[in-house]
């Protein structure tokens, strides 16, 4: 069976490189970087290194990187962090509608246990935020403004510069969770202009459970974990020493090779895209049709349900995905796709299909291949039981 994986936004497979230097890393470099033997040392100049090849990936400096398990800490140390350091100033925190459950359940957190308001802005049908509705909610009280670089589901990637800026003359820090954007697209800090900015190894071909938040000097934040001091005291404990090695190693053959990876995966997507309008009737498309990811497609088959398709293409060998992972296994349609109006019918056929550096050709003709009479089938299941299909 010829296996295609097309799920690269949920993860990816581990460069070989990667997978090289953790190996060495745990057969060699195994003192405690806290360690002031020569062991340790070792560690921490493996740790060092990786700061700065993920500083360089973003245009930061070393020390404005703190290193976490990944995303969704990184998430929750800069929305809590920023949030209950500035408490003394204001209790008001802005947010988007279509951000990942990281900064939404954060913020929910902020404003059903400690006693902060916050404010989720609207998106338009392309699923990006109009920064007059920033500026309208801003307000003296408000301490963070967080708003997601690249959307994980549909790709749309959002006016952050823009944004940073009008929270940033308002007084508020700005924070922006881009795990699905960065070693994908250019990422700048200081272009972009923003306080706080998250990442995660695994969306650009490192471990899983290594990940970064960079924070601007001179921002304040309050830990979420006591014990040690660690990484400025802000993340205590024993750093992931070849997990944090790996996320290095990631992140400087992203900033090599960030320019032909997105040539290659945005060329792949319109070539699926174009087979997908030519073989499947009832077809639309999600998400920005500009700005937006190179790799990542976000359709909705109208009148079959996706999941329902999602399993059919499994039992081929083809991986695809309806939306977020970490909403895997819910059964309500996608609060992003929501958030942006589409009617029910889009809701249930949507699915999202993310190209990586090792899909070719074949991978996307073979689910042009597959794809169509699946959808055919369901679809006349559909009609002869009279109910959405995959939902009788």
């Amino acid at each position: 069976m010829h296996r295609v994986y097309l799920d690269h936004a949920a993860t990816t497979p581990v460069h070989p490189a990667v997978a090289e230097a953790m190996a060495r890393c745990l057969a060699e470099t195994y003192g405690n970087p806290s360690s002031i033997h020569g062991f340790g040392r070792e560690a921490k100049k493996a740790v060092e290194a990786a700061r700065e090849q993920v500083a360089a990936l973003i245009g930061a400096r070393p020390q404005e990187i703190v290193f976490t398990s990944g995303g969704t800490e990184a998430d929750n140390l800069a929305v809590l962090g920023a949030a209950r350091a500035r408490r003394d100033r204001g209790n008001h925190v802005i947010t988007s509608a279509v951000e990942h459950h990281a900064v939404l359940d954060a913020c929910e957190h902020l404003a059903g246990r400690e006693g902060f308001r916050v404010t989720v802005l609207p998106v338009d049908g392309a699923g990006r935020v109009d920064p007059d509705e920033l500026r309208r909610a801003l307000t003296p009280e408000t301490v963070l403004v967080s708003v997601m670089l690249a959307n994980n589901e549909v790709g749309t990637v959002q006016p952050i510069r823009e944004l940073a800026a009008i929270a940033k003359a308002a007084g508020a820090l700005f924070h922006t969770d881009a795990v699905q954007g960065a070693g994908q697209i250019p990422v700048d800090v200081d272009a972009l202009g923003v306080d706080l900015l998250s990442l995660s190894a695994h969306k650009f071909y490192g471990p899983k459970g290594a990940g970064a938040l960079y924070v601007r000097k001179g921002v304040r934040l309050q830990p979420l974990v006591h014990g040690g001091g660690q990484e400025r005291r802000l993340r205590p404990g024993t750093p992931n020493v070849p997990g944090i090695a790996g996320l290095g190693v990631a992140a400087e053959l992203a900033r090599r090779e960030m320019a032909e990876r997105a040539a290659h995966v945005a060329r792949l997507r319109e070539r699926l895209l174009a087979g997908l309008l030519e073989r499947v009737p009832d077809l639309a498309v999600n998400g920005h049709p500009e700005e937006r990811l190179p790799g990542l497609l976000n359709v909705s088959v109208l009148g079959v349900e996706g999941e329902s398709i999602l399993l059919n293409l499994d039992l081929k060998g083809i991986a695809a995905s309806s939306g977020s992972a970490c909403a895997a296994g819910s059964t309500e349609p996608s609060h992003v796709l929501k958030a942006m109006g589409l009617a029910p019918a889009a809701l249930h056929g949507a699915l999202r299909f993310s190209l990586g550096r090792g899909n070719t050709d074949a991978d996307v003709d073979r689910l042009l291949e597959v794809l169509p009479p699946i959808v055919e089938r369901l679809r006349a299941m559909a009609r002869g039981c009279g109910e959405p299909a995959g939902r009788a």
